[in-house]
């Protein structure tokens, strides 16, 4: 045990001595012995009764004195740590581009939400209170799409003429409704904001007193209410009814109702077909109104 410590001792200091002599004397054309070599020969010199690592201990000391001089040999540590520790400080302190700024949550914000929360869970919980007490296959639905609306004042209609009628407004006694965000009261337009069945009816308030001077009506002499689609009564399906004007009153009630479907993005809206020979006037207070039914 004593002989292998003087070895590793010698070897120790016949490297660390020896390096600095070997290359001192080395020539530029000369060859540089391997490290190896070298520990082993001074070694040999230092201490000459030490016997050869790979001879007397066999491989176990070799593996020792190669650890040991790899030990010796290894870079500076702490510079080499200061060095990782200055990179990773570096990447840390790396930001990226700033974000754009985040949504401003006010109180009043959250006060609405809560609000619409509150209303569904209300409605959900009515609906199923009352499904008990309702028929089977009946039950509450929310209505999405929903309008009634009157004429803000009157129309005048000239002989022969087909007129879209505009310019409605959403009545504001009890019982009127205007949900959702599809009709246009100023252009008398329902679009639909998606694609579904609506149900529409439109009841007009005719005066054809210009009529009533002449001793014989024609045939031709009728009126038309129509509720069409994108205004090509023609072209797509369309809503109508026909009325006669025989009666003795100064005004009388046109009316057309029934049921289309819409694409999203497409229009109905009222018309009057004045076939007669003299000028007719749609009053105010006559009503257009729609419903969704479905999808």
């Amino acid at each position: 045990m004593r002989r292998w410590a003087w070895a590793v001792v010698a070897v120790l200091l016949g490297g660390l001595g020896a390096r600095p002599e070997a290359q001192r004397t080395q020539q530029p054309g000369q060859r540089a012995d391997p490290p190896n070599a070298t520990a082993s020969a001074s070694s040999r010199e230092g201490l000459p009764k030490a016997p050869k690592p790979s001879q007397a201990s066999g491989p176990e000391l070799s593996d020792a004195h190669m650890t040991w001089l790899n030990f010796v040999r290894r870079p500076d540590d702490s510079a080499l740590r200061k060095r990782c520790g200055s990179r990773d400080k570096k990447q840390r302190d790396l930001f990226g581009p700033p974000g754009p700024p985040g949504a401003e949550v006010t109180p009043e914000i959250l006060l609405r939400e809560f609000q619409e929360l509150l209303k569904e869970a209300t409605e959900h919980r009515f609906s199923g209170l009352l499904d008990p007490l309702l028929p089977q296959r009946v039950g509450l639905r929310l209505v999405g799409e929903a309008f009634h609306c009157r004429l803000q004042g009157p129309r005048r209609v000239d002989k022969r003429t087909l007129v879209e009628l505009h310019g409605f407004q959403a009545p504001a006694a009890q019982g009127a409704f205007l949900r959702g965000s599809g009709l246009s009261l100023a252009s008398g337009r329902f679009t639909a904001p998606a694609s579904g069945i609506f149900q529409f009816s439109a009841s007009l308030l005719v005066d054809h007193s210009e009529l009533q001077g002449k001793a014989r009506l024609r045939a031709r002499d009728v009126v038309r209410v129509l509720i069409c689609i994108e205004s090509l009564c023609q072209r797509h399906m369309s809503l109508e009814a026909i009325s006669g004007l025989e009666s003795n009153s100064r005004v009388f009630t046109a009316q057309v109702q029934g049921l289309l479907q819409l694409q999203a993005g497409q229009y109905a809206s009222v018309f009057v077909d004045n076939g007669s020979g003299a000028v007719l006037t749609i009053q105010a207070g006559s009503s257009f109104s729609g419903l969704l039914l479905g999808m």
